[in-house]
């Protein structure tokens, strides 16, 4: 599978990727996004190769809040960051990458974290997940802004390392399309299900061990907001009726985000984006449209 050089990847503007007037800041800017971040690691996790690299590579048994910090790091800094942060957040992604390969001990097969393929992967369990998780929990967006905020994601992609050549799935249709085209190789390996019980019991210490209900409830919310498909996978119930009750559940959870502090919840790039564009916080407990 070709890989791409930097001069094929996409010119990123003085001013970063995004602006105010774009899907992404809205998406972006949802507190729902935690939630879409589980649901698209425990979705990552089907795919053997994947699973694979995080398994052998990641340091997420030993720092797994690390891991999340640095992921949403990125997500960050690609959504709302200057052009020299979105440069400084590609480079480290592709330094990463170069020393992620090896085999999966459950297939046999090799893989390589700047395989265009994995990449994919990748890419789409995430901007799919946070699209999800977002609308069901509140946010109003159309199909045509959905559809948009795919084509607007579908550049980051190409950044990380998706040739030109190589399909990005770049509105809901195409998603499906995607997914349903993919299925056939996901499974469940020892490596996923390791990952799974992980993350219902990261390592916790003193006082901290009081959060360990929440979050367990926390992941749990994120299993039941995966595909049925996927549920399945796992060994969970698919029915519609979760579907509902996962929808009703982040919808409570969402709402009591926005009743806290801005500050617990807003990240520090998406802060700098409103200070550089002037723009005001909308006030607390307001699910609006702007960052």
């Amino acid at each position: 599978m070709p890989r791409t050089s930097p001069a094929q990847r996409p010119r990123i503007p003085a001013d970063g990727l995004f602006g105010p007037d774009s899907v992404t800041w809205r998406v972006h800017a949802d507190p729902a996004m935690l939630l879409g971040g589980l649901r698209a690691l425990l979705l990552q996790a089907l795919h053997p190769l994947a699973m694979a690299g995080v398994s052998q590579h990641s340091a997420f048994r030993e720092d797994p809040w690390g891991r999340l910090d640095r992921t949403a790091r990125f997500v960050g800094a690609v959504s709302y960051g200057t052009g020299a942060e979105v440069r400084e957040a590609v480079r480290r992604v592709h330094r990463v990458h170069e020393h992620v390969r090896g085999t999966d001990p459950a297939t046999g097969r090799e893989y390589r974290a700047d395989d265009p393929e994995l990449l994919v992967w990748v890419h789409a369990c995430e901007v799919g997940s946070f699209l999800d998780v977002v609308r069901r929990a509140g946010l109003a967006l159309t199909a045509a802004e959905a559809d948009a905020y795919l084509r607007e994601q579908s550049v980051v992609a190409r950044l990380v390392g998706v040739p030109p050549e190589v399909p990005v799935p770049d509105s809901a249709a195409a998603l499906r399309h995607y997914f349903a085209a993919v299925r056939p190789e996901l499974c469940v390996t020892p490596a996923a299900r390791e990952a799974v019980r992980f993350a219902f019991l990261p390592p916790l210490h003193g006082s901290a061990l009081l959060a360990v209900p929440a979050w367990a409830g926390l992941v749990g919310l994120a299993l039941a907001m995966l595909p049925g498909w996927a549920r399945r996978m796992y060994g969970l119930p698919g029915w519609w009726i979760t579907d509902r009750a996962a929808d009703l559940e982040a919808r409570a959870l969402r709402s009591a985000v926005f009743r806290l502090p801005r500050g617990w919840w807003e990240g520090p790039y998406a802060v700098a984006a409103r200070e550089r564009y002037g723009l005001a916080a909308e006030p607390a407990g307001h699910p609006g449209r702007s960052v």
